[in-house]
C-alpha cells in the first residue's frame, strides 16, 4: 500500500506505512485498540492511520518491560550508555527525514523539526558521559572504624507520557538519562503525533535488537488518556513523567502518590520577559519576536507576557509591532516561513475563543487577533495590550498571543512576573549588574529558568529544565536530575570490632 501523497514516501524509509500498529510490546509490532489517522494540520488531510493500544496490548507489554528490568540493571552503566550512544548515531542516520516527519505531523517548522532531533541526539551524547559519573559520596563518620557512602541503584521502569508540542525531545531528556541510570522505559505518546512516536521506537528498538538485548527494555504506546491513566496507576513503574497541562498532571500526580510511586512533572508555563530601561532594544526585539512566535506560541516556554519599561514602551512596541508584520506564515517545510499552524482544529477553536475572552476584559488588540483562513489552523502572530491584573493574563493560552504591558521600577516589574499560578522561564533584558543579581536572588524571579538578555525559550540540555508552582517543580535533561531516575541508599560499614552509637548513646 502506498501513501496517500507522493510527498509522505519518504515515510518508507524511517519504518512507516500507511497503515501500522502503534504498540511496540515484547520486542514485536502490534496494536488492538482504535484505528486512528495522523492529520497533517496544514490541510487538516490524513497522512497514514494507526491502531493504538488496547489495555491487554498495554498489560503484556508491562509484563515483559518488568522482566526485562532485571537484565537491564545488571548491565554496567557504561555499557548501558554504549547502548544509548548507538541510539544518538541512529538518530543521525535518520536526522532530517525524523525532522521532516516531526515538521509534518506536529505543524512546527522545519528548523525547528530538525532541531528537535538533534536535541535527543544531544541528550544521547550527554547520557553517554554520564554513565560513567553516575558517583555517590563517601561521608565522614562520627564512629571509630565506620564509614559511610551512598549508593545509587537503578528505579526499574520508568513511564514517559509526552506532549504533541515536543514528540520526540522530552521522551530524549527522560529516556535517554533513565536508560544509562539501569532503567526501562515504557513511552506513551501524545495521541496527535502518533507517527513520530513509531519512527523513534523503531530506530531505538533495532538498535537493542542488534546489542541481542530484549526489545521490551524500550516498551512504547500510541494510545490515549487509558493507557497513559494505566501508567500512573501501575504500581511497577516507579517514577512517571508525564508532559502537558497543569490540570492533568495533577491529577496523575494524585494518582500516582496514592501508590507512593514518584512524579516528574513538566507543565503549563505563562512566562515574562521584562525589557528595563538600560536594555539593548534591537536585541531584546528579536528575543521576544522568537519567544513568543517560534512554534506557533506552543512551547511551555513561550513568552506570554511582555513587560516594558515605561520609558521605552513606545518605542519597543512600534519596533515589535513592525517585525510581527513582516512574519511569514505558511506551509512548515517552506524554507523562510517563521510561523507554521496551530497543532489541530481545536487548538484554532481555541485561539478564538481566547481573543473573544482577552475583548471582553479590556484588552485592546495591537496586531493580529484573527484566523487566517484556510484548510489548515492558522492564526496571526498577535500582540495585545492589557492589564497585568485581567483573569486571562494568569492563564496560558497555547497559541501566539502576547500580551503587553507598562511598568515603572524593577520591583513592580519583578512583583508582575511572579504574580501568576506557574513558574517555568523568565527573562530580563538589562546591562545593569544590580538588577541581574537581584532578578538572579531570593527576590527576583520565582521561575525554574531565570534567563538575562536571551528569551525564555531555547533551553540547553546541559542545564535541568524545569518549573516552580503549577508548572510542577519536575527537573529533567542536564545538570544531577538524573538523581531522580535512581534510588539512594545510605549505608554505613563497621569494619571494627565495638559497636559505637551515633550521638554518643550508650546503650548497655
Amino acid at each position: 500500500m502506498e501513501f496517500a501523497k507522493q510527498e509522505y514516501e519518504f515515510l518508507s524509509e524511517i519504518g512507516l506505512s500507511p497503515e501500522t500498529p502503534g504498540c511496540f510490546v515484547n520486542g514485536k509490532w502490534k496494536a488492538h485498540g482504535p484505528t486512528v489517522s495522523s492529520i497533517n494540520p496544514v490541510n487538516n488531510q490524513k497522512i497514514a492511520t494507526v491502531v493504538e493500544a488496547s489495555l491487554e496490548d498495554y498489560e503484556e507489554g508491562m509484563k515483559a518491560c518488568s522482566e526485562a528490568s532485571k537484565i537491564w540493571m545488571e548491565l554496567p552503566a557504561p555499557k548501558r550508555g554504549e547502548v544509548v550512544r548507538q541510539i544518538g548515531d541512529a538518530l543521525r542516520e535518520k536526522l532530517h527525514h525524523l525532522g521532516r516527519l516531526l515538521s509534518i505531523e506536529m505543524g512546527k517548522i522545519l528548523p525547528e523539526g530538525i532541531g528537535e532531533v538533534q536535541e535527543v541526539i544531544d541528550m544521547c551524547d550527554f547520557a553517554v558521559g554520564l554513565s560513567r559519573q553516575l558517583n555517590g559520596s563517601v561521608i565522614p563518620s562520627e564512629r571509630p572504624n565506620h564509614m559511610m557512602l551512598e549508593t545509587w541503584n537503578p528505579l526499574g521502569v520508568v513511564g514517559v507520557i509526552t506532549a504533541f508540542n515536543f514528540p520526540c525531545a522530552v521522551l530524549g531528556w527522560n529516556a535517554c538519562i533513565a536508560l544509562v541510570c539501569g532503567n526501562c522505559v515504557v513511552w506513551k505518546g501524545a495521541p496527535t503525533t502518533p507517527l513520530i512516536t513509531i519512527a523513534i521506537t523503531k530506530l531505538v528498538s533495532e538498535v537493542f535488537e542488534r546489542n541481542k538485548l530484549p526489545g521490551a527494555i524500550f516498551t512504547s504506546f500510541c494510545g490515549g488518556a487509558e493507557i497513559g491513566q494505566a501508567i500512573a496507576k501501575d504500581p511497577r513503574i516507579s517514577l512517571v513523567s508525564f508532559t502537558g497541562s497543569t490540570k492533568v498532571g495533577l491529577m496523575v500526580q494524585q494518582t500516582v502518590h496514592q501508590r507512593f510511586g514518584k512524579c516528574l512533572l513538566e507543565l503549563s508555563g505563562n512566562n515574562a520577559i521584562i525589557i528595563m530601561d538600560d536594555a539593548d532594544i534591537k536585541l531584546a526585539v528579536r528575543s521576544v519576536l522568537f519567544a513568543a512566535v517560534g512554534t506557533a506560541g506552543q512551547r511551555c516556554t513561550t513568552c506570554r507576557r511582555l513587560l516594558i519599561h515605561e520609558s521605552i514602551y513606545q518605542t519597543v512596541l512600534d519596533q515589535l509591532v513592525d517585525v510581527y508584520k513582516q512574519v511569514k506564515i505558511g506551509d512548515p517545510l517552506e524554507k523562510g516561513t517563521l510561523l507554521g499552524p496551530l497543532h489541530t482544529p481545536e487548538s484554532r477553536k481555541n485561539f478564538e475563543k481566547g481573543i473573544e475572552n482577552i475583548k471582553s476584559q479590556g484588552g485592546k488588540i495591537l496586531t493580529g487577533g484573527s484566523v487566517i483562513e484556510s484548510e489548515g489552523n492558522f492564526v496571526q502572530p498577535t500582540i495585545v495590550e492589557i492589564s497585568p491584573t485581567a483573569d486571562i493574563v494568569k492563564e496560558e493560552l497555547f497559541a501566539p498571543v502576547l500580551y503587553v504591558m507598562k511598568f515603572q521600577t524593577f520591583e513592580e516589574a519583578v512583583k508582575i512576573n511572579n504574580s501568576v499560578p506557574q513558574g517555568l522561564s523568565s527573562s530580563i533584558f538589562t546591562r545593569s549588574p544590580e538588577n541581574i543579581f537581584k532578578w538572579l536572588g531570593p527576590h527576583g524571579s520565582d521561575t525554574g529558568i531565570v534567563n538575562v538578555n536571551i528569551p525564555t525559550n531555547g533551553a540547553e540540555i546541559g542545564g535541568a529544565f524545569g518549573g516552580e508552582k503549577a508548572t510542577g517543580g519536575g527537573r529533567e535533561a542536564g545538570s544531577d536530575s538524573w538523581k531522580q531516575y535512581m534510588r539512594r541508599s545510605t549505608c554505613t560499614i563497621n569494619y571494627g570490632n565495638e559497636l559505637p552509637l551515633a550521638q554518643g548513646i550508650n546503650f548497655g
